[in-house]
């Protein structure tokens, strides 16, 4: 199946120095800095392909979104990779993003604390930490027992390599997921 990111949403909360540092480790050359708007970048593949790039510099351009999805879509073609295992690699942060997944750590007998969800982002399973108060931890200690799914939003940032949902918000229990 083939994913093409579209979410403007997404898009636009690239960070271009992470794409950058991204081009670097996988032998992209920069070959011309656009003042301070844009950079290009060419890439020879082994196969004797050659592919550009216009990384744009500036997130508050307008077509910032629809160029960094231009930046996907050349990269899922040179490294014939998906673009949701590249966008996984790139994304640092996503703002007020829903989140749905199991409770798989917390301290019981607390009524508030820090939790462990194991959802789905950009198309990966990865374990999320979350904290919540009571009296949603209490909700939380219930899903966990009965391994009942849990929908919740936040902005997650991407520390290292952990997740972290920050100010989480709306967490209710997601019976509908759970009968699925």
């Amino acid at each position: 199946m083939i994913v093409t990111v579209r979410d403007p949403e997404i898009l636009k909360h690239l960070e271009p120095e992470i794409v950058r540092a991204y081009l670097q480790k996988h032998c992209w050359l920069e070959v011309r800095q656009i003042e301070d708007k844009a950079s290009i970048w060419n890439y020879s593949s082994e196969t004797g392909a050659d592919f550009e790039i216009l990384l744009p510099l500036k997130p508050e351009f307008l077509d910032f979104p629809r160029r960094m999805a231009e930046v996907l879509q050349t990269l899922e073609i040179a490294e014939n990779r998906s673009q949701l295992e590249i966008l996984s690699n790139l994304l640092t942060s996503a703002p007020n993003i829903t989140i749905q997944g199991i409770v798989t750590n917390l301290q019981e007998g607390a009524t508030s604390g820090k939790v462990t969800l194991t959802g789905v982002i950009v198309g990966k399973l990865r374990r999320i930490q979350l904290e919540l108060a009571e009296p949603v931890y209490e909700l939380a200690v219930k899903d966990y027992q009965a391994r009942i799914p849990v929908i919740c939003q936040g902005n997650l940032v991407k520390k290292s390599h952990s997740f972290l949902l920050q100010n989480a918000h709306h967490f209710t229990l997601d019976l509908d997921g759970w009968w699925e």
